[in-house]
């Protein structure tokens, strides 16, 4: 107890004391334009980039994108790669770049700005946002009493044509990630083979909360944000369903990170940094919790949208993100037949 009283109080102590942007030794240059590749959602960067140049002076040009379709490009492109800057919505992405040595350490003050298990183990890429796994039920078809125990149990045959899922989805990619390096490549293609034969397939994750809510499917594989953000609006999608948290350390209850990352090839790379530093700071979070995208804050004392289950009440299973093995969970799906 007194070693985990301890590390609170020495990252409390390193949060307050890290120096406020603009206040660094050495002056951030402000005629640079930063590259940003993005795969966040486009409003929420769009708001980081306009806070943090209206800070700093920093002009930010986004190109913006799907996970791997950018992580991949950057492998393409290495060390002649414009982006200064990499963010995502998934941790797999991440990954990729990570894994093909691409990415500069991320500052030791960034990093300090985030519990360690939301960031690469390696220190290569910081937390910037979280989301979660949920399956999604009609109550009037599922009562919560007959929502699976596990999320693998969905390839038990007697869940045929009653749920759906979004393989082609990053989102749906990054949950097969966490059960791969959980349970093994042979467990992982033998749940998608069951997948496969049980699974109505959609285009998409707010398809899929569609479906259930009009009776088409009794529910299904999501991220948590689809249905918030439909309550928060009309409800016209989501009226009929409800949440079921997979809990017990269940590879259902993965808890995805979003990830940023400065690039070595980056020719401003204090700028970028600093970019980083202010998506993971107080104000970049804050930024997060007030805005529409309703993913969960992942800072150090920086509470998310007071709507969302709390991520403290979740029990996610202790996955490394940084050993996700996006190319593997490619192949293993498409030899299930799902892509």
């Amino acid at each position: 107890m007194r070693t985990v009283v301890a590390l609170v109080v020495a990252l409390v102590v390193a949060v307050v004391a890290l120096p406020a942007l603009g206040a660094v030794a050495s002056p951030l240059k402000q005629n640079v334009t930063l590259t940003l590749y993005n795969a966040q959602h486009v409003p929420l960067a769009e708001a980081w980039v306009s806070a943090f140049t209206q800070e700093t002076g920093i002009k930010v040009e986004i190109r913006s994108g799907r996970d791997l379709e950018l992580a991949n490009l950057i492998v393409q492109e290495g060390s002649a790669s414009p982006a200064d800057v990499f963010i995502t919505e998934n941790s797999p992405a991440m990954s990729v770049v990570g894994q093909a040595g691409l990415f500069a350490p991320v500052d030791t003050e960034t990093l300090a700005l985030v519990p360690p298990q939301l960031s690469s183990a390696s220190g290569d890429w910081v937390g910037i946002a979280a989301r979660t796994t949920v399956f999604v039920h009609n109550p009037s078809l599922l009562p919560v009493s007959s929502v699976p125990a596990s999320m693998l149990d969905l390839a038990n045959p007697e869940w045929k044509d009653r749920f759906g899922i979004a393989p082609t989805g990053a989102d749906f990619q990054a949950i097969v990630s966490a059960v791969l390096q959980l349970k093994g490549p042979e467990v992982t293609e033998a749940w998608l083979r069951g997948l496969k034969e049980n699974a109505k397939v959609y285009t998409g994750n707010r398809a899929i909360m569609t479906a259930a809510n009009k009776g088409e499917i009794e529910g299904g594989i999501i991220y948590h944000y689809y249905w918030y953000g439909d309550r928060a609006e009309s409800g016209q999608n989501s009226g009929n369903v409800e949440l079921y948290h997979w809990m017990g350390k269940d590879p259902g209850g993965f808890v995805s990170v979003s990830g940023g990352g400065v690039l070595k090839s980056s020719k401003n790379p204090a700028e970028a940094q600093k970019l980083l530093q202010y998506m993971a700071s107080t104000a970049g979070q804050k930024i997060l919790s007030d805005s529409n995208a309703l993913e969960y804050a992942v800072g150090l004392g920086s509470p998310s949208h007071p709507s969302l289950k709390p991520l403290s009440e979740l029990d996610p299973p202790v996955v490394d993100l940084s050993q996700l093995n996006a190319p593997l969970v490619i192949e293993l799906m498409q030899k299930a037949g799902l892509l």
